[in-house]
């Protein structure tokens, strides 16, 4: 099949994409920088590569399908969930096991959290969690056909921001918009909330966003504005 080119992704909104597919020849652009991730992405699913009909080392490149991508289209905004490697979502216990706890992190498959997988977790310390406990966790695992596994700890093993979240509201957005709060700089949106009121905060890049403030009316503004902010 030979492969789409455009100099826009746009044209590709609702069409059928399938992985080795050229949505952006970067040859036609100029004075643009375009950033990428240790993994030479530019967001999941996207990787830019060398022309085929290019000597090695030049310097025009091209944004293609990557192959971990399924046949699928390119919607406006993501709603269903990719979960990554590393990426720091938003989970609900759903059951518990001797070793486990069962988590919905809005995925094709529950994931599953060691219950050894906290800060200075021991057998003897093991958190009790009921049905429905909402938890900031990171993703340490994700396969293809396997349930991703979860800790409540970062890299160095400290609980740092993760763990039980407690009161406050959650609600779910599209992951596009997930990935928007969570941009460098500060999300205009977040940014102008910040300036007049004050909240906690913590967003799943699978599309789930919690807010805690001192005042009910405080979490209801700031949870509208930012659902609406997509609108």
């Amino acid at each position: 099949m030979e492969n789409k080119q455009s100099s826009s992704p746009a044209s590709f909104i609702g069409s059928t994409v399938i992985p080795g597919d050229v949505v952006l020849d970067l040859s036609s652009m100029t004075n643009q920088t375009i950033k990428l991730d240790s993994r030479n992405q530019i967001s999941r699913g996207l990787r830019v590569v060398k022309r085929d009909d290019e000597e090695p080392g030049a310097s025009d490149r091209q944004i293609k399908i990557h192959r971990s991508v399924q046949f699928g289209s390119m919607p406006r905004s993501l709603t269903r969930c990719f979960i990554d490697y590393l990426d720091a979502v938003l989970g609900i216990v759903v059951d518990s096991k001797r070793d486990d706890f069962l988590i919905d992190i809005k995925g094709p498959a529950l994931a599953f959290l060691p219950v050894l997988s906290f800060e200075g977790g021991t057998r003897r310390n093991i958190p009790k969690f009921e049905v429905g406990t909402l938890l900031y966790l990171r993703v340490v695992k994700a396969k293809f056909g396997m349930n991703p596994e979860l800790s409540c700890t970062n890299a160095h093993g400290k609980a740092a921001e993760f763990g039980p979240l407690k009161d406050g509201y959650m609600f779910e957005t599209s992951t596009g918009l997930s990935r928007k709060l969570l941009s460098s700089p500060t999300c205009p949106v977040l940014e102008s909330l910040g300036k007049k009121l004050c909240f906690e905060i913590a967003v799943g890049l699978n599309g789930r966003v919690w807010v805690n403030a001192a005042s009910p009316r405080t979490v209801i503004v700031a949870a509208n504005a930012i659902m609406n902010s997509e609108s």
